[in-house]
C-alpha cells in the first residue's frame, strides 16, 4: 500500500515555487521521489529551494518567470529537456489583496481572472499534449481557497476567481478524464511569507485560531502533504474533487477590515 504513495521516477512542474506552499509542495514531491521544475519570479528564492530539493537527493530545474506575462511553454520545454516527461503540474500561482466592492474595478476583477485562472489554463494547455505521451497520463493539480466555500467580507474579486479555478477544476476533469486526473486543493489561512502581518498580529491570528475548529493556522506542509497525494497513485480514482484543507472550517477564518457602506 505504501507504495501509492510514492512519486518515484516522476516528474512535476510547481509554479509559484520559490517560498509558501508552493516550495512546500515543491519540496514533498522531491521528498516523495519526483524530480521537479521549480518556477516564480525571483531567482535568489528558486535558488534557495532548489539546493533543498538537492540535499533530498533528487534534481530540480530553476525557471525565473512571471507567468501573467511570460509562455509557460517554457516550463514544459524544460522539463521535456531536462527529465524528459511531465507527470504533475501543481497550478499555485493566484492571489489578489482585499478591497471594498465599490473600489474594485472591472479591470481588476479581469486581472485577477487572469491571473489565478488565466494562468492555470495556459500551462495546463502547454502541459497537457505531452503528459498524454505517459502510459498513465498524469495529475493536475490547482490551488484555490477556502473563501470558494466559506465567503468572505472585502475579498470579491480573489473569491470569485479562486471559486471559478474550483469550476474549471471540475470541467477539466470531464474534458481530460480517463487520461489524466485534475483536482483541487482548498487551504484555509496558512502561515506563509504572504500573510506573515496575519502569523506577527497576535490578535488578529488569535481570532482566526479561535474561528477554525483545529484552532491553529495551516502550514505550508500542511498543504503539500494534500498535494503529494493527488499527485500519487493513492488518489487515482479521484478527479475533479477538493480537497479542503482548512481545519475543518464551517464559516469563514478571516474578514478583512473593509467598512460598512
Amino acid at each position: 500500500m505504501t507504495d501509492k504513495f510514492t512519486l518515484d521516477g516522476k516528474v512535476a512542474i510547481v509554479t509559484g515555487a520559490g517560498r509558501g506552499i508552493g516550495a512546500g509542495i515543491a519540496l514533498a514531491m522531491a521528498t516523495a521521489g519526483a524530480d521537479v521544475v521549480i518556477a516564480a519570479r525571483s531567482a535568489d528564492q528558486l535558488g534557495h529551494v532548489a539546493s533543498q530539493i538537492e540535499v533530498l537527493g533528487r534534481r530540480a530545474a530553476v525557471v525565473s518567470l512571471n507567468l501573467f506575462k511570460d509562455d509557460p511553454a517554457v516550463l514544459v520545454d524544460t522539463a521535456i529537456t531536462e527529465f524528459g516527461a511531465i507527470d504533475v503540474v501543481v497550478n499555485n500561482v493566484g492571489g489578489a489583496m482585499p478591497k471594498p466592492f465599490l473600489e474594485t474595478s472591472v479591470q481588476e476583477l479581469s486581472d485577477a481572472f487572469a491571473f489565478n485562472v488565466g494562468t492555470a489554463h495556459a500551462l495546463n494547455l502547454a502541459a497537457v499534449p505531452k503528459m498524454l505521451e505517459n502510459p498513465n497520463g498524469g495529475s493536475i493539480i490547482n490551488i484555490t481557497s477556502s473563501i470558494t466555500a466559506h465567503p468572505g467580507r472585502g475579498f470579491i474579486a480573489y473569491g470569485t476567481v479562486k471559486a471559478a479555478l474550483a469550476h474549471y477544476t471540475r470541467m477539466a476533469a470531464q474534458d481530460l478524464s480517463p487520461r489524466i486526473r485534475v483536482n483541487a486543493i482548498a487551504p484555509g489561512t496558512t502561515a506563509t511569507p504572504a500573510l506573515e502581518y496575519v502569523a506577527s498580529n497576535d490578535e488578529i491570528r488569535s481570532e482566526i485560531e479561535s474561528r477554525t475548529p483545529m484552532r491553529r493556522l495551516g502550514t505550508p506542509d500542511d498543504i503539500a502533504s494534500a498535494a503529494v497525494f493527488l499527485a500519487a497513485d493513492a488518489s487515482s480514482y479521484m478527479t475533479g474533487k477538493t480537497l479542503e484543507v482548512d481545519g475543518g472550517l464551517v464559516a469563514a477564518s478571516f474578514v478583512a477590515p473593509i467598512p460598512d457602506l
